[in-house]
């Protein structure tokens, strides 16, 4: 009321009449924009399209004008002429992605308008305004810049308003303002869920002359209607059909100024086209060629209740509403006709219309049965191969686990209840997809198994620590390492509670406190000094891990220096340019942005390539010598011919540099408030190394890949990420961009949403360097091949096997649920994060796998060449 004063007076003087016009999810643009214009009602896919628009081929409003002849223009957002190519006569669109622009994007758009409403060569004229969606991914709803925004599209509205009360003076015509929202959004600015504040749009209609005196504005805009019901609306009001895919009701309140016979042919043209739409989805209920007048005979009054099978419900709803529609026209003619014949055709084309257009939302979408069966099949096979690799791979690696560990009485015992409870995780998960309020909820499971399983770890070591025999010397170092483990889960057990209270995420609970909200209220300093804390801890992170495995000091002292100005890079972004929304697209802080992309890039492939070659060969004694203990069981030619200790020290340093760019990176593109949930995330993945480089044989390799994966699932939620479109980072996706980019904002939004995931994923390259493998049994005859096998084989196919049955489970699912209530809502776009999920650990088992067999290839290559210079000089 207060930023839009003009539009309001419009309302409570009752020139003016407006809607809660309710979206349906996905609420981004272009799904919507094709719901106002032809009634329809999209898919998730079109969350993936929106980004790429296509033409629009359905039955649409513009197309049904362009054959009336209608000469129309289009200013704003560019989606419109991918939508409509070729259409306008005059047009100027920008880019909707480039989010950090509130002012050009409309200011683009105002200074034609003058212009415009000045000519008469037009019938209809589309502005599309961006600014006010920008300022909410900006800063959010409460965004400083939200009121002056408000406010410029008041003196919009203004401009246009008198404009046509000068325009329908001048003889020239009438003229309808409608304006309205695509979509809402939610306190932090973001839209693309379900939630009431994304579903919340707005249709305000300006010019239609039937509104009376309304003292109250409320009274204006009380009335709720659906964002399809748009298209059917402005159809009837222009005399066009109305678009044929159309689920849409015509909104009553805008034919107040018609007469009793119009609006109840408009009623009965609606009530028509659905129930053709109806019949396509239901043969049985065809009336051939609408001559049913011997069925409406059948009906007398058409007064009787509609019950029995949806088919026979939808023919009796509407033969009822005929059938009072043809009373009511017949007392006419003779004089007889009555308010209440009136109001009981109304009410009787209504209650069809509801019931119609209901049901048609629900079964919006085709299914290709046979194309559907195939996929579920072939996920269904990929998952089965998965499983089964991982189970030769046990077979082969753990032949010799029986005789390493038979002096442990009960491990058998301990080792049942983690693998049980490791794949009970999985039937809960699996069973849980079923529940659209566990979908909602995921995190809660999530918390829940991270938690457990590090009490059953804690569980372990405290058997361990107490259930010891031998020697005193023997003792004292099992008592140290066993204390060291307990330390490594207690921290892991406070961290993990951290990151759980972080955030108060999922859908249905997201006003609880949490850590986040109350550090907002504290104000911008508080979380800018969480963050450069956040930085300085993990440049202080990286640099123990560095020195704490690797021997090599002068390459320890290069990477070290490379991730100190990386970092030191990264928090003077943040101390100069992250605070202020109002320099969010200043040249300086996009440069300096583009200066820090490309030093950790070129670093991190600079040392993927490099470290591998520049890491020294020794075949000798140094094996015995080393920290980490290469496996006894190793044949002797492999040691000499394939040095373990530079293959390890090379996927260690590597597998760091991954994990810190990571890092560094999403410290610069993540909200500001997720500093220190990125810090704690990746100080358990390095405790979790440290626990697994001490545990031995205690823990099968698989079981820890396992807990890996699922702390990255974990943390996945701990940073705000939910599963509804909304908890999207739009905003961060465009740091550091000059431009729009389809290609390079999705990336980074790609990057953003998934930290969690691909930073367990990058990890795996530093797991396979620290993890003790001398309980593997590997025979003598054993080829470089198979070796590399036994080291890189778990890291990669237990996270695709957990993902490949999540995935196909999922899928029977949705099959399952596809006529639920909440498949759009709550199904679908669950389905659209477990694809991307898929996406996800595919791209990182590819990095893990490609950078393990670099660095085999070169590192035995350069000790093959060692090896015959060796002997050469013997």
């Amino acid at each position: 009321m207060d930023a839009m004063p003009y539009t309001h007076s419009l309302l409570s003087s009752g020139m003016a009449i407006g809607y809660h016009a309710k979206a349906a999810p996905p609420t981004v643009t272009m799904p919507r924009l094709k719901a106002m214009v032809s009634g329809a009602i999209g898919g998730f896919l079109d969350v993936a399209f929106n980004f790429n628009t296509q033409a629009l081929l359905d039955d649409n409003l513009l197309g049904q004008f362009l054959r009336i002849g209608w000469k129309m223009v289009m200013l704003g957002d560019e989606t419109w002429l991918k939508l409509f190519p070729g259409l306008f006569v005059r047009h100027d669109g920008v880019s909707s992605f480039f989010v950090k622009d509130t002012v050009q994007v409309d200011k683009n758009v105002s200074r034609h308008l003058e212009n415009e409403l000045s000519r008469d060569d037009w019938n209809l004229l589309v502005l599309h305004y961006l600014g006010l969606d920008h300022v909410g991914h900006i800063g959010g709803r409460s965004s400083s810049l939200m009121g002056p925004k408000l406010l410029e599209m008041d003196e919009v509205v203004k401009m246009i308003h008198l404009s046509t009360i000068q325009t329908h003076d001048n003889d020239r015509g009438r003229t309808l303002l409608v304006v309205v929202s695509d979509h809402g959004m939610t306190e932090s600015g973001n839209h693309g869920g379900s939630s009431y504040e994304e579903t919340d749009s707005l249709a305000l209609f300006i010019g239609l002359k039937n509104q009376v005196s309304i003292s109250h504005y409320a009274s204006a805009t009380h009335n709720s209607i659906l964002q399809v019901d748009i298209a059917p609306t402005l159809a009837l009001l222009y005399g066009v059909p109305i678009p044929k895919n159309n689920v849409g009701v015509l909104i009553s309140g805008t034919f107040d100024c018609l007469t009793d016979h119009q609006q109840l042919r408009a009623l009965e043209l609606n009530s028509w086209q659905l129930y053709r739409l109806v019949e396509a989805q239901l043969p049985g209920l065809s009336c051939g060629d609408f001559s049913c007048s011997g069925f409406i005979d059948d009906l007398g009054s058409g007064s009787g209740e509609c019950s029995g099978s949806m088919e026979k419900i939808l023919r009796c709803l509407f033969m009822n509403a005929a059938n009072l529609h043809n009373s009511w026209k017949y007392k006419k003619e003779t004089g007889f006709e009555s308010r209440e014949d009136y109001r009981s055709t109304v009410t009787a084309y209504h209650e069809f219309l509801k019931t119609a257009s209901e049901w048609l939302s629900r079964r919006v979408t085709d299914k290709p049965v046979p194309l559907l069966a195939f996929g579920v099949v072939a996920m269904a096979l990929s998952c089965l191969i998965f499983l089964g690799l991982i189970t030769c791979m046990s077979r082969e690696v753990y032949t010799g686990e029986k005789q390493h560990l038979s002096g442990s009485s009960n491990s058998k015992i301990r080792w049942c209840l983690d693998e049980a409870f490791i794949l009970g995780v999985v039937l809960i998960l699996v069973m849980s997809m079923g529940s659209s309020s566990m979908v909602e909820e995921e995190q809660y499971i999530w918390n829940f198994v991270i938690s457990t399983l590090y009490l059953l770890l804690l569980r372990k070591a405290v058997q361990s620590h107490s259930g010891r025999s031998g020697s005193a010397l023997f003792l004292k170092a099992q008592n140290k390492r066993s204390d060291f483990q307990l330390c490594a889960i207690f921290l892991l057990l406070i961290s993990g509670r951290i990151l759980r209270g972080w955030h108060q995420g999922g859908v249905n609970w997201t006003h609880l406190p949490d850590i986040s909200k109350w550090l907002e209220q504290a104000g911008s300093n508080l979380i800018r000094s969480i963050q450069l804390t956040s930085g300085l801890l993990m440049m202080g992170l990286g640099l123990f891990a560095l020195f704490l495995f690797v021997t090599n000091t002068k390459l320890v002292r290069v990477v070290a220096l490379f991730f100190l100005i990386s970092g030191f890079l990264v928090l003077w972004h943040i101390m100069e340019y992250q605070d202020n929304e109002f320099v969010s697209s200043d040249y300086h802080a996009t440069l300096l942005a583009q200066i820090i992309y490309a030093t950790l890039g070129v670093g991190t492939i600079g040392f993927v390539v490099a470290l591998p070659w520049l890491m020294p060969i020794q075949i000798s004694s140094t094996y015995s010598k080393h920290k980490i203990n290469s496996s006894t069981l190793v044949s002797v030619d492999i040691q000499y011919k394939f040095p373990l200790l530079e293959f390890r020290d090379s996927s260690y340093l590597i597998g760091l540099a991954y994990m810190l760019c990571w890092c560094l990176l999403q410290l610069l593109l993540q909200q500001p408030i997720n500093s220190m949930p990125i810090f704690l995330l990746l100080m358990q993945i390095f405790t979790s190394m440290l626990y697994y480089s001490s545990s031995g044989p205690q823990n099968k390799e698989w079981l820890e890949v396992a807990l890996l994966y699922y702390v990255g699932m974990a943390g996945h939620f701990a940073l705000g990420n939910s599963n509804t479109l909304a908890t999207i980072d739009v905003a961060g996706a465009f740091i550091g961009l000059s431009s729009h980019s389809t290609l390079l904002s999705g990336i980074l939004m790609f990057i953003i949403t998934y930290t969690s995931p691909m930073l367990v994923l990058l990890s795996m390259v530093m797991y396979i360097s620290v993890k003790d493998t001398s309980y593997l049994a590997i025979p003598q005859s054993v080829d470089l091949e198979q070796f590399l096998k036994m080291m890189l084989g778990f890291p990669c196919l237990v996270p695709l096997g957990l993902n490949s049955i999540l995935l196909t489970a999922y899928t029977v699912v949705l099959l399952l649920m596809r006529n639920h209530l909440f498949v759009w809502s709550v199904f679908s776009p669950k389905y659209l994060y477990v694809c991307t999920t898929t996406v996800c650990i595919y791209i990182g088992v590819f990095v893990v796998a490609a950078t393990e067999i670099y660095i085999y290839m070169v590192i035995a290559f350069r000790s093959k060449i060692q090896v015959s210079i060796s002997n050469g000089i013997l």
